[in-house]
């Protein structure tokens, strides 16, 4: 008698169990891809080959395949925790071995780098020295840096005026910041040294003749230079007919270097309304300290400063294989890349086939509890029935040993 295909059926049925048990306990694993047992029939060759009349002798697990459906998005309050929305894997590295998990519980190492809880490097594309973008080049180890963002000088501003044609010439000459008959109208804005000091650069205009202005500056009430910087001069129609890019060098008492910047006024005008400006833009700023960061959903990291400024400190990067079935599980809800798998291809999400990421949220396991559990009773039933089919074979048996 055999008892082959029982025996067969057991282990089956248990490594099927296996499967399921190990799915239910990972069911509130983040990033966890369930597993299904897949199952084949086994016959024994003969000399003349299979016939139709063979009889199997039973069952075996062909693979344990995974399912790399998409999780359900739970948000968090933790800006570290990175969710992909669609296909790719978060691209880890371990002293440049490379792993792949769709677990973005991410924390930052004492030197800002951004490592998951058992110590591999999240990797992502470089900054650009000056903070506006990245370099794609081949991804890094990203970092958020943990210094202060060092101070910029003024080198260029803007400003709009709208000047009143009706106005008189002043009354005295020659200019003096500190005498209000010497000038029509002014304004101010802020400026900054090399050493990140803010200092109030003030602007003059003195109506000259009809249309004509002459342009007068001041850096913390002295006057720059001997004279006027420039000079404005406007069409009937009120739009400017010739206003110059004005070049100052302003000495400065902190021990800075001279403020050397361009100011440039063509945005003004000159109709018969009330005196007004424009915001100014200017180009400096002072020191300031991190403050916080966030991710996009096109992976930019970015750094908030507590000067207002921001700088770009990176850009995560995601890597999708052709067949993500054939990579090899490793644990810790990572996997690598084999021969079955493909080479993978990194880009930047939302290129592509690429997801997106979600700031604050994590991907959670995509089991169906619901579905586990119904399975959990199939595969008892299974092993039930196999079982007994081994009990009826020793019943067989011990029948015609029993025979006189």
């Amino acid at each position: 008698m055999s008892f082959q295909q029982g025996l067969s059926g057991l282990n089956a049925a248990a490594k099927n169990l296996d499967v399921i048990g190990n799915n239910i306990a990972n069911s509130s694993t983040v990033g966890f891809k369930g597993s299904s047992a897949l199952f084949a029939d086994v016959f024994a060759n003969t000399a003349a080959g299979a016939t139709n009349s063979s009889i199997g002798i039973g069952t075996s697990v062909s693979q344990i395949a995974q399912s790399f459906t998409q999780g359900n998005i739970e948000t968090t309050s933790n800006p570290l925790d990175v969710a992909i929305n669609g296909q790719g894997f978060f691209r880890l590295s371990n002293n440049g071995a490379l792993s792949y998990t769709r677990n973005g519980q991410f924390i930052r190492d004492k030197d800002g780098f951004f490592v998951t809880p058992t110590g591999q490097y999240l990797t992502g594309y470089p900054p650009l020295p000056d903070g506006s973008g990245v370099s794609t080049s081949s991804p890094v180890n990203l970092q958020v840096a943990l210094s202060d963002l060092a101070p910029e000088p003024t080198t260029e501003a803007t400003l709009g005026v709208s000047l009143v044609p009706s106005e008189a010439l002043p009354t005295n000459a020659p200019f003096d910041a500190s005498d209000a008959t010497t000038f029509n109208r002014s304004t101010s804005l802020s400026v900054y040294d090399s050493l990140g000091g803010q200092h109030v650069l003030s602007i003059y205009f003195a109506k000259t003749a009809s249309n004509n202005w002459d342009v007068y500056a001041a850096l913390d009430n002295t006057q720059v230079g001997g004279g006027s910087i420039g000079s404005m001069a406007f069409t009937a129609a009120g739009v400017a007919s010739s206003i110059p890019i004005m070049n100052l060098n302003m000495p400065v008492t902190n021990g800075a270097a001279n403020i050397a910047m361009t100011l440039d006024l063509r945005r003004s005008t000159q109709y018969s309304s009330a005196f007004s400006t424009t915001p100014p833009d200017q180009d400096g700023f002072p020191a300031g300290s991190p403050t916080g960061f966030s991710i996009a959903k096109d992976g930019m990291i970015v750094s908030t400063y507590s000067n207002g400024q921001t700088r770009v400190q990176g850009q995560i990067a995601l890597s999708n294989f052709i067949n993500p079935g054939g990579l090899q599980i490793l644990g810790s809800n990572q996997w690598a890349e084999t021969s079955e798998s493909g080479q993978p291809a990194t880009g930047t999400p939302g290129a592509g086939n690429l997801g997106v990421l979600q700031s604050g949220a994590l991907e959670s396991s995509n089991v169906d509890m619901t579905a586990e559990l119904i399975d959990l009773i199939t595969a008892q039933r299974v092993y039930q029935a196999n079982a007994q089919t081994i009990k009826t074979q020793d019943s067989v048996l011990q029948t015609l040993v029993n025979l006189r």
